[in-house]
């Protein structure tokens, strides 16, 4: 007869193994058959209705669990010298779990009865459940300097890199932390000077050399003014939240959401479930659901957080770090829809028909809990028939009916023809010590395009539903493009041997004509990047001019509240239209509202050029090793004083001069964007394939200069002596790029059907 097993084994092989919590793995692993699981059942209901166990899918999971961002108190050493914390927020019902305190050799002293707010992560096998990690003693804020360090006779000061202030800090000697002269430091305040004497510091990083990758960041939120340290008033009002209940929402704790991002997020704001549709009127239909966390409900309007936040924007993302929006009490916590732990969110519930139209949807404020938290590439890996065990209990009824829905919603994404750009998104991995281990091209998968679908589905469904209720909010505009750019695409294509159509209205599906015919030949990611060029930037607007690139009528932010302030002010206007509370749109932030549309499409676009020039300063210094190197490429551009090279292996763009290709004068063709010298004929294009050697990388600048040593495949011979001709090109020259150009249009591939 099989041994029944004991409440306390079951509950330890649950903890123990979190993926193998059916009823059918608890059998297997002690060798449960036959009746006894008769008696097995009893038992697992038994610890369910104790509450010791939760079940969700058939699966029993320990609901006890502390949040993985979480306010400590420190407890005094014990006997050998370790600091255990008292954690504030446990709710469970059983003993308080032991979490030790580790301190890195970087983070302040902490002292008995301190407050922290710290990062978890559930170990096994100790005499302790938790490893904490400090994120910042609560109720202390110091103000953050970066700068040069210059040594003294006792101690040294630290000279602001800051654009717009020249005030310098005193460092003691034993506040060094061994920075050494000339390093970038970043310290924080330690006290204030004397009457006429400098303001003290505490050095608490030291970051090296200025131009070193590490320090890139860095410099740009400086160089950009973004704010990285949150107010106190805003901290304090992070730590003193508390986690949302089920007051006045809709209990949708046991529909089986998940959230799917990248391996290596730390916040999750979405989360998707879908299934067939049983109405018999919507035969082949699917019911989608999105839940996006209910930032509104903790940020409200006129608050310090809320004031900080609009200040922000939007956050701000790097190799080595993020910028956030909000504080990690929030964006790491409270807003974060993690694995097994009940979230306020507001959700929409989307009915498609088989084809993917959307034919109805509803608005839900509402209580959920994640029932997995998945990266992209493990649900790519189920749907292509490897499931691992975490996927595995998910993929017959989340993860199966979330790709079904999604082929549906490809169908009508193909009728409505948004912007097919094919762009390849570079991958900068750091090493431990801040420098770029290596550079790659980020795969784009259907998972990836799956949660891309769905959210725009319901950015979609929130649009609509204000304009209906005639509620203020604010739309993502992206207007036509300007036809001058129309043109300069159209003479970059006919270059390349192919054909963007003239005297008609554009629309999205003759661009995509376009990349479709380029697709698969040398100047796809050519034709790819001269369409985005071409395109208008998108900006926040209370008006409705339309999403051209979407090709949709009516479009809105409202997935992503916690990295962008749009969607909180979409959200308090959906809180407003439907009436579920006082946190909704103030009368005072819709008379402001375009001003703070003009506002964040600021900060979003200073951010994107922080974010573009971190890239491109990490690039140059990866790449300083390797000048003298040669590396294939493409030219993307063309302009009087040279041409950008963008180089195939890492993505990176380099500027070969005019200078660098002899002494001979280059006429400069705007119209069809070419460069001819005036003695050799050397003519160089916008796609031409080319070889160039790294001639310099500057780490500081981001810039990359570069020599050209040959073009589609023929040796350079540069000019000679200075030319004389400086206006047209001799006819020569003229005819020679003339019959270029038609012999690129007599190679056109043939157009796919």
């Amino acid at each position: 007869m099989s041994r029944i097993p004991t409440k306390d084994e079951i509950l330890a092989f649950i903890s123990e193994h979190p993926g193998q919590g059916s009823k059918r793995d608890i059998a297997k692993a002690f060798g449960v058959k036959g009746a006894a699981r008769i008696d097995l059942k009893r038992i697992l209901k038994e610890l369910e209705a104790e509450g010791h166990l939760e079940k969700r899918r058939r699966t029993y999971r320990d609901p006890d669990r502390l949040p993985p961002v979480s306010v400590l108190q420190v407890l005094p050493p014990d006997e050998l010298g370790d600091i255990f914390c008292k954690p504030l927020e446990w709710h469970g019902e059983g003993p308080e779990p032991r979490v030790l305190l580790s301190l890195r050799a970087t983070d302040p002293a902490v002292g008995e009865g301190d407050r922290i707010l710290a990062r978890l992560q559930e170990v096994k096998g100790e005499d302790h459940h938790y490893v904490a990690r400090l994120i910042r003693r609560i109720g202390t804020n110091p103000r953050r300097i970066l700068g040069i360090y210059r040594k003294g006779a006792e101690g040294g000061r630290i000279v602001p890199i800051s654009k717009g202030t020249d005030k310098e800090w005193r460092v003691s000697a034993g506040d060094t932390h061994g920075a050494k002269e000339g390093e970038l430091v970043e310290a924080e305040q330690a006290g204030v000077g004397g009457r006429m004497g400098l303001p003290k510091a505490r050095i608490t990083d030291r970051l090296g050399d200025p131009g070193a990758p590490r320090s890139v960041s860095l410099i740009a939120i400086h160089e950009y003014g973004i704010p990285d340290a949150f107010p106190d008033a805003a901290i304090d009002e992070a730590d003193a939240m508390k986690p949302a209940g089920l007051k006045g929402r809709e209990d949708l704790r046991d529909l089986g959401l998940i959230t799917i991002d990248p391996a290596d997020a730390r916040d999750h704001d979405d989360a998707v479930f879908a299934h067939a549709d049983t109405d018999p009127g919507n035969r082949g239909g699917h019911v989608i659901w999105v839940a996006i966390a209910d930032v509104a409900h903790y940020v409200r309007p006129g608050s310090a957080l809320d004031r900080e936040a609009k200040k922000r924007g939007n956050s701000t993302y790097f190799p080595d770090r993020v910028v956030p929006m909000l504080p990690d009490r929030l964006s790491g916590d409270l807003c974060s829809l993690h694995e097994g732990v009940p979230r306020p969110v507001i959700a929409v519930r989307m009915v498609i028909d088989a084809g993917g139209h959307k034919i109805g949807h509803e608005f839900r404020r509402g209580l959920m809990r994640s029932h997995a938290s998945l990266d992209y590439d493990e649900v790519q890996a189920a749907r292509d028939g490897n499931p691992n065990e975490k996927c595995a209990p998910f993929f017959d009824g989340v993860i199966a009916p979330l790709y079904a829905a999604y082929e549906a919603l490809m169908s009508a994404r193909k009728e409505r023809q948004p912007l097919d750009l094919d762009l390849p998104e570079r991958r900068i991995e750091l090493t431990p010590d801040g420098r770029v281990g290596s550079v790659a091209f980020k795969e784009r998968l259907d998972a990836h395009r799956l949660i891309e679908e769905f959210m725009v589905l319901a950015n979609v469904a929130a649009a609509e539903t204000l304009i209906a209720k005639r509620q203020p909010l604010l739309f993502r505009v992206h207007e036509e493009p300007d036809p001058s750019k129309i043109d300069a695409l159209r003479e970059t294509a006919e270059t390349a041997g192919f054909t963007l159509a003239k005297g008609q209205v554009l629309k999205t599906g003759q661009l995509n004509g376009l990349l479709s015919e380029a697709e698969g030949t040398e100047f796809d990611e050519l034709i790819n990047f001269a369409t985005l060029r071409s395109m208008t930037q998108a900006y926040y607007f209370p008006e409705n001019f339309g999403h051209f690139g979407l090709a949709l009528k009516a479009y809105a932010h409202f997935t992503s509240p916690i990295r962008r302030y749009s969607d909180l002010v979409v959200h308090r206007a959906l809180i407003t239209a439907h009436g579920w509370g006082r946190d909704g749109l103030s009368p005072s932030e819709v008379e402001t509202l375009e001003e703070t549309a003009k506002h964040i499409s600021e900060t979003e676009r200073r951010s994107m050029q922080a974010e573009r020039d971190t890239n491109d300063r990490y690039l140059a210094a990866y790449l300083s090793d390797r000048v003298g190197a040669e590396f294939e490429g493409r030219i993307s551009g063309i302009q009087r004083f040279g041409a950008f090279v963008k180089l195939d292996e890492t993505g990176a763009d380099g500027l070969l001069p005019i200078r660098s290709l002899g002494s001979e004068y280059f006429h400069h063709d705007a119209e069809v964007q070419t460069l001819m010298g005036a003695d050799s004929g050397l003519t160089l294009s916008v796609g031409d394939r080319v070889t160039v050697r790294l001639a310099a990388a500057v780490p500081v600048t981001g810039g990359l200069e570069l020599e050209l040593i040959d073009v589609s495949g023929q040796q350079v011979k540069r000019g000679g002596g200075a030319s004389k001709r400086r206006g047209a090109p001799p006819r020569r020259q003229a005819g020679k790029a003339r019959a270029k150009r038609q012999k690129l249009r007599k190679k056109r591939p043939a157009r796919r059907g």
